[in-house]
């Protein structure tokens, strides 16, 4: 299957519809890849960047990270919880709660409030049980097992086993409104259209599919991230081509990902390109079920070899880092690996040969893959390319392709749910800034899918092991080099297919003041005046 570069009609139906936005003074109008407004009520959908613009804004989580910074990696600060600590038997959890803390509609957030939040996801027999949020937080907190209130500003929470990662999983839970949700008649679709979190700004209004106006929150309790702005309106813009041509034409005043032959045209018109690296890959992950041709480590190995990385850079305007890992060669847990991913075509034909493939005797693999989604880069001339790579290999691919909110669903799925009909791999973003959103969660076999976001199916022991010393090493500096010796063997087997970093480009009106890039998926945009 070929994909076209075509660009969509979308773009004349954007420039009608942002047309119709007044432009007030104050306003930041953003042109997000998703395809939809994020889910509303707390736990957010559209990966990453439905976090980033309906998650961290609306919401807060009882530990977070720094976005102060765009010269350092991010690391975790208090949210919610101003402390924690875990007891001598390394299962039990201590959090202190900010005090003060009220939700939008003033009622205030307290540890039972927190209990009420994990319930919502966990306890399918809770009256507060929200299958939609559940589906989005639940596998990032597998390490809990139980929690419950001590007093109202103190949190116990025990884990299944030591876990060293649990503050990591925690910044992913965001905490909703009990009150509002009561207020609601205890209906989370009427929550939708009027949810209540803690963060800095308020969900003012939204249009499915069409946009979403935040407002600031002027009594967040953090006067330092009070929003400048008069509101924020968020606006669906799948299609690269069409946002770039709503933001020349100033229709938006930011956009997510913009085309990158598109950019040399904006620079020369005063607009602002920002990038920053920041902890991302832009992999295939394989499917290992009985029967795939992944199984075999020569395909593998030869697919990673197929790719000439620095032949894509220009079709991304040289906005990448190309994959030498699963994590990017700065990054602390790279570590030594033996195996190297870099383009050898010569020796990836060899390999291919040894596993029994050739001109006469190709190999057919199926790939899903989405035109969009956050963090997805330009996913079809991407994949095309490397369709094209592979296909120099003897490896013929065909795509399935699908809306992003639906691949993060078949993501979630695995390999072996009906619902991806056969494919062995998915293309899909990750998000890898700490061990287990980066490493664990990819490949442990307690979290193969659907118990958790293991798509693959893979289970190794070695691999098991080392994933079970990270848990239990909680001085930093040995659990960094558990982190290095599990990167080495994420590469010396080519888990996956390793193709590229992004460094987030963005562009945006030179009106745009005060943006800070820090090097995460999620961004502070209270410090943003409009000229």
């Amino acid at each position: 299957m070929r994909l076209s570069r075509s660009v969509s009609a979308l773009a004349t139906a954007v420039a009608l519809f942002c047309g119709t936005l007044a432009q007030a003074e104050g306003t930041l109008r953003v042109g997000m890849t998703a395809a939809d407004i994020p889910l509303t009520t707390g736990q957010t959908d559209q990966g990453g960047e439905g976090m980033r613009f309906m998650g961290y804004t609306v919401y807060d989580s009882l530990i977070e990270w720094d976005l102060t910074s765009a010269d350092k990696p991010s690391v975790l600060i208090p949210g919610l919880a101003t402390e924690w600590s875990v007891g001598e038997d390394q299962l039990t959890w201590t959090l202190k709660l900010r005090e003060g803390v009220t939700f939008h509609d003033g009622s205030p957030f307290t540890a039972e409030v927190a209990v009420w939040n994990f319930d919502k996801l966990l306890v399918d027999t809770s009256e507060q049980y929200d299958s939609r949020q559940a589906a989005q937080g639940k596998s990032r907190i597998p390490a809990v097992a139980s929690y419950r209130a001590i007093d109202d500003l103190t949190l116990e929470i025990t884990t299944k086993t030591p876990d060293a990662t649990l503050p990591y999983q925690l910044a992913w839970i965001l905490m909703s409104s009990k009150a509002n949700w009561e207020a609601m008649d205890k209906d989370w679709e009427k929550v939708a259209a009027s949810p209540s979190g803690t963060g800095p700004w308020k969900l003012e209004t939204f249009v499915p599919r069409e946009r979403a106006v935040l407002v600031p929150n002027p009594d967040y309790w953090d006067e330092t991230r009070i929003p400048q702005l008069d509101e924020m309106v968020l606006i669906p813009l799948p299609e690269p081509n069409a946002r770039s041509a709503a933001l020349m034409s100033g229709q938006v005043d930011w956009i997510e990902a913009p085309a990158p032959d598109t950019i040399p045209a904006m620079e020369g018109n005063g607009f602002v390109i920002s990038s920053n690296a920041y902890p991302h890959n832009w992999t295939w992950h394989l499917s290992r079920l009985e029967g795939s041709p992944w199984n075999d480590i020569r395909v593998r190995k030869a697919a990673n070899m197929a790719i000439d990385r620095e032949s894509m850079m220009p079709l991304l305007g040289g906005l990448m880092v190309p994959a030498k890992g699963f994590l990017p060669p700065s990054s602390q847990w790279f570590g030594n690996p033996e195996f190297d991913p870099s383009y050898n075509l010569d020796a990836a034909k060899a390999l291919m040969e040894e596993a029994g493939y050739g001109p006469d005797n190709r190999l057919t693999v199926k790939a899903l893959i989405s035109p969009s989604g956050s963090g997805q880069m330009l996913p079809l001339p991407m994949n095309e390319f490397v369709q094209q790579s592979l296909a120099e290999v003897w490896i013929d691919v065909e795509f399935m392709v699908v809306e992003w909110n639906q691949m993060i669903n078949l993501w979630r799925a695995g390999a072996a749910d009906p619902a991806v009909e056969g494919s062995q791999s998915i293309n899909f973003t990750y998000f890898i800034q700490d061990p287990f959103t980066g490493l664990i969660r990819h490949l442990d076999c307690n979290l193969i899918a659907p118990n958790g976001t293991n798509w693959g199916h893979y289970c190794d022991e070695e691999m098991q092991g080392l994933f079970d010393k990270i848990k239990t090493t909680f001085d930093p500096v040995e659990q960094d080099a558990v982190l290095k010796a599990t990167h080495e063997k994420y590469v010396n087997d080519a888990l996956f297919l390793f193709v590229t970093h992004d460094v987030a480009p963005r562009a945006m009106s030179p009106k745009v003041k005060g943006f800070v890039q820090a090097q995460n998926w999620y961004q502070n945009f209270s410090s943003i005046t409009m000229e």
